[in-house]
């Protein structure tokens, strides 16, 4: 967005400035420098796997989100606060948001010029908000969300179901039913309040807190206090069966549709969470959130699992052959280090995602008697199409088989080279010095060459990028 400013002649500023002198209203030098940094935010984050998601000039801290849902009528009423500072100053910004109508935005308290442009909702406050200061922003809204079609793997957005909705998604989900800066870059906590109507749960991120019923609603809180990427957010509405407790001291709840059985292979996979995720503790480091669990639903639009954050949701089709599954808890789990702790500062390192997550499926596999990593790691070679790449894969194939199984490859081949003792201890350094932070391919590089005093550069784009296999190390 190009900063405008208006031209005035010598002649004239020298009028004006005589005329302010005359009525006592001067304006100090810094005073003028102040107003004239003030700039809209840009509004897209230029991602090109992601064209017009996130926007610029302002970093949340923040999302406290409060809805109410009716499944009979489809529509969603919301309250949004989102608490951000400002990266330059602000004389107007966005956010994401889809569909839903905006009745009122204030910020700091006081109301706020708002409009749409398609997927945005722009904001100008009252005054500019200068670099560097903290503000609040309030939005009212409501509406029947909007589903979009997540490609090959199913649909995202907000889906209406029989018996609630679930809003879910990758890369995008978020902006169908709050408004939001809807990048992995820009990490908040939330909190999240959603008001359906009594007998169905309405489950989400975090620890649960405190539920009230009144007047045939029940209303259900959840708190995130580890930052999360806007995809990761996630709210599951229906007819559940909700098992909740407590693993390694922390909440675990897990939930399976009620009309599934209590001991099918659905259920019976989820209740294995605290353990795979002990095991996957082991290997990556101290689980890093403070809640952990699982949600199954059975809508065939969802046609993958997803690693939303503390609560991994899984789709129907992974339980269709009537047993277990533990690999796909196994994957969803590993992001929770691998994805959601430390999370891509853009889309193109993807791999840095699911190539440990196919990769934590390996470990799992040879942990739980089944083949070695090495095994696994020999077939994958040898079927692997090298012409595609894992690192920056291009939008079609964002979660192609190059960036999970030839990633989890790569992976593979740096625990080869530099030796299982100091494989593990990058990947436990990896996890403690990013945790719930942002990081790219480079920076994963530069640490592994850090601690095994080794130059891996070659190995890193001969396994990433290179189009021919490279040697078996």
């Amino acid at each position: 967005m190009r900063r405008t400013s208006a031209q005035i002649r010598p002649a004239l500023a020298v009028a004006v400035a005589a005329a302010l002198v005359l009525v006592g209203c001067t304006t100090e030098p810094e005073d003028r420098e102040a107003r004239a940094v003030f700039r809209a935010g840009s509004a897209d984050l230029a991602d090109p796997y992601v064209p017009g998601s996130g926007n610029g000039g302002y970093d949340v801290a923040a999302y406290r989100l409060a809805v109410r849902y009716d499944p009979a009528s489809d529509r969603l009423a919301g309250r949004a606060r989102i608490e951000a500072t400002a990266t330059h100053g602000l004389s107007r910004f966005n956010l994401d948001l889809t569909g839903l109508e905006v009745a009122a935005v204030t910020v700091d308290g006081g109301p706020a010029r708002h409009h749409r442009d398609g997927h945005e909702l722009v904001v100008t406050p009252g005054s500019g908000i200068p670099a560097g200061r903290r503000f609040t922003v309030d939005v009212e809204y409501s509406g029947v969300p909007t589903a979009r079609s997540a490609g090959p793997l199913g649909s995202g957005g907000f889906l209406h179901t029989a018996d609630g909705a679930i809003a879910l998604g990758q890369p995008h989900s978020a902006a169908a039913w709050f408004p939001v800066n809807d990048h992995p870059s820009d990490k908040a906590t939330y909190d999240i309040e959603a008001t359906v109507p009594d007998g169905l749960a309405a489950l989400s991120n975090g620890v649960p807190e405190e539920r009230v019923s009144r007047d045939g609603w029940t209303t259900w809180r959840w708190s995130e206090r580890s930052p999360m990427a806007s995809y990761l957010a996630t709210l599951v509405i229906g007819d559940y069966r909700v098992e909740t407790g407590t693993h390694a001291g922390k909440p675990i709840v897990t939930a399976v549709p009620a009309s599934l059985p209590a001991t099918g292979p659905e259920a019976t996979s989820v209740a294995r969470t605290g353990e795979i995720a002990d095991f996957l503790a082991s290997r990556f480091g101290p689980y890093p959130f403070d809640s952990y669990g699982g949600v199954v639903v059975t809508d065939d639009r969802v046609g993958y699992a997803l690693e939303t954050q503390s609560r991994p949701v899984y789709g129907p089709s992974f339980f269709r052959n009537g047993r277990l599954n533990l690999g796909v808890v196994t994957h969803e789990l590993a992001h929770q280090w691998f994805g959601n702790s430390v999370t891509v500062t853009g889309w193109r390192d993807i791999w840095l995602n699911e190539g440990f997550a196919t990769y934590a499926e390996w470990l799992w596999e040879e942990h739980d008697g089944g083949r070695s990593a090495q095994r696994i790691f020999e077939s994958q070679y040898a079927m692997t199409d090298w012409s595609r790449p894992t690192l920056d894969p291009g939008r079609e194939r964002l979660f192609g088989t190059a960036v999970y199984q030839r990633g989890a490859l790569a992976v593979h081949a740096l625990r080869r080279v530099v030796g299982d003792d100091t494989f593990f201890t990058i990947l436990r350094t990896w996890t403690d010095q990013r945790r719930g932070g942002n990081a790219t391919t480079d920076d994963l590089v530069a640490l592994a060459e850090r601690v095994s005093e080794k130059p891996l550069r070659p190995l890193f784009d001969a396994w990433l990028t290179g189009t021919t296999a490279p040697a078996l190390p």
